[in-house]
C-alpha cells in the first residue's frame, strides 16, 4: 500500500491573478520579474532564470496559458506541456519565487499586479519593442535583457525530435 504525502512545498509558490500584487509585494526587493511559455524546460532557460534572479532579491514568472501560447502562433501542438505543468516544474526551481499564469498575448497585467523593481526578457528582444517596458518605466523601474548563455529553444528540440522520427 502506498503512503499518500502532502503536496510538494513549492506548489504553494504557485499564484493566482487575484493574489499576484500581494504575494510578489511581500517577496524581498528588488524584484525581478520575466515571462514566457517554457514549455518544455531546457539549460536556456534555467539559465536564464538563474541570471534573471541574480539581478534581484526575488523572481516572479509570469507564464503563457494554454490559449495564450495559441496567440503567439507556436502551433497547434503546442504548448506540449500543460500551464499546470509548466507552473508546477517552474516553481520547483531554486531561482523562482512566485509563479503565475496569465491569458493574454502579453503579460501586461501581469507585470502591473506584480509591480516588479526590475523586468528581464531574454537577449533576442529590444527593451525599445516591449510595451512591459514602457509600462514598468512608468513607476520608476528598469528594463534588463539578458543575453543567452545557450542557445536552446523548445522549437528546436521539437524539430530534433521530429527529425530523429522520421528517420525511422
Amino acid at each position: 500500500m502506498s503512503t499518500r504525502l502532502p503536496a510538494p512545498a513549492f506548489e504553494s509558490k504557485i499564484t493566482t491573478m487575484q493574489e499576484l500584487n500581494a504575494r510578489a509585494q511581500a517577496l524581498p526587493h528588488p524584484v525581478v520579474m520575466t515571462n514566457g511559455v517554457f514549455d518544455i524546460l531546457h539549460r536556456g532557460h534555467v539559465t536564464y532564470l538563474a541570471q534573471a534572479r541574480a539581478l534581484g532579491a526575488s523572481l516572479v514568472v509570469a507564464i503563457n496559458s494554454n490559449s495564450s501560447v495559441k496567440m503567439l502562433g507556436k502551433g497547434d501542438e503546442r504548448p506540449i506541456n500543460d500551464e499546470n505543468d509548466r507552473a508546477a516544474v517552474l516553481a520547483a526551481l531554486d531561482a523562482v519565487d512566485l509563479v503565475v499564469v496569465f491569458e493574454d498575448k502579453v503579460p501586461l497585467k501581469a507585470v502591473e499586479l506584480a509591480h516588479p523593481d526590475i523586468y528581464v526578457k531574454g537577449g533576442d528582444y529590444r527593451i525599445e519593442d516591449l510595451p512591459e517596458a514602457k509600462l514598468v518605466a512608468t513607476w520608476g523601474a528598469k528594463t534588463v535583457t539578458v543575453q543567452f548563455e545557450h542557445q536552446r529553444s523548445t522549437t528546436a528540440l521539437l524539430n530534433k525530435i521530429a527529425s530523429l522520427n522520421a528517420k525511422k
